[in-house]
């Protein structure tokens, strides 16, 4: 059986029954021995496996190598590191497919350029932060940490940090593998390249720009409440008021209390509708991996804010003044008229 379906109509690039369950069978060890034992090359395991189900390979290899890293260090944020990479690493995976099976990859190679720049923009933040000093943890770890039983810990750790989260990250790309089968098709069907592909891939980078002016925006204001914290003086271009009250709330952040965070989720709802526009569907089982990714944002800003709220006892006058991620009639009317403790 070939390791890619057999395409013929526009439905069938997203269909279930015709594109997946057919390779169910290659997650089996028997599927993975013949590689391990070198009675295949590398290559020609890879080509005679079908991408998506490699892919789910990969992912499961991932997490069980965080869940034995995070317990042996005792540091939980193990997949954090990895974050800014595996989305990229996924659709390249897919691209690489592609190019090998001699199938056209403009959309899969501007998409892979999308994801590159998504990566390097999370990878430059993570850095920044700290994040790759091998002794740093996600604050928000250590806070359930202290608040659950330890075998409740370890129960989060298996099902939600370790293996969770690396089937998401691969589960936001998979909407990759839709696009690669599109290039089955002939032009007439379905050209390689139009003017809705423009109109996506420049949406996605729009979305990007704009994480990263709120990513920005934070980080300055962050680095200058440190400054005004350790020497009393207030940096250029904040005011006093805005320091002592300890949590942004100009810029991007006066008309959504998560900027970044509202942007994030458009990036990876607004992959899979450019493969739904690509299937000519409304919905299919590619929404699994953008509905998890919101949901994810949803519980991670619950908690970030539940600890945000019992260290700035403004923070709930903000959460009512400002939207959560899309900004309220309010806060496009009133702009920054959130500075200063005379509105909050």
């Amino acid at each position: 059986m070939s390791a890619l379906p057999q395409i013929s109509h526009l439905e069938e690039i997203t269909s279930y029954s015709h594109t997946i369950a057919p390779y169910l069978h290659q997650l089996s060890l028997a599927h993975v021995l013949p590689l391990l034992r070198r009675e295949v090359s590398p290559t020609e395991w890879y080509l005679s496996t079908n991408p998506l189900i490699s892919g789910v390979t990969f992912a499961l290899f991932i997490a069980s190598v965080v869940l034995v890293a995070s317990e042996l260090n005792r540091n939980y944020s193990q997949i954090d590191r990895l974050w800014s990479l595996l989305p990229a690493i996924y659709i390249g995976h897919f691209a690489l497919y592609a190019r090998l099976s001699g199938l056209n990859t403009e959309r899969l190679d501007t998409l892979l350029m999308f994801g590159c720049l998504w990566g390097a923009r999370l990878t430059f933040n993570y850095w920044r932060k700290g994040g790759y000093n091998m002794g740093s943890e996600d604050y928000r770890w250590n806070t359930v940490k202290v608040n659950i039983p330890p075998i409740a810990f370890f129960a989060l750790n298996v099902i939600f940090i370790s293996f969770y989260q690396s089937f998401l990250l691969l589960s936001v790309a998979a909407p990759s593998y839709v696009i690669l089968l599109s290039s089955f098709l002939p032009e007439a069907v379905l050209p390689h390249w139009a003017m809705p592909d423009l109109l996506f891939s420049r949406g996605l980078l729009l979305a990007l720009i704009a994480e990263t002016f709120a990513d920005q925006q934070q980080w300055a204001f962050q680095t200058a409440k440190a400054s005004y914290r350790a020497t009393g003086v207030v940096p250029p271009k904040f005011e006093k008021e805005d320091l002592d009250r300890g949590f942004v709330v100009t810029g991007l952040w006066s008309f959504s209390r998560h900027p970044n965070f509202a942007a994030e989720q458009m990036v990876w709802v607004g992959v899979y509708l450019w493969s739904c526009w690509v299937g000519d569907v409304m919905w299919y089982w590619g929404a699994i991996g953008a509905a998890n990714y919101c949901l994810l944002f949803q519980a991670s800003t619950l908690l970030t804010e539940w600890i945000t709220a019992g260290k700035y006892k403004e923070y709930k006058e903000y959460q009512m003044r400002v939207n959560k991620f899309l900004p309220g009639w309010r806060t496009l009317i009133g702009g920054d008229e959130l500075k200063g403790n005379k509105e909050l």
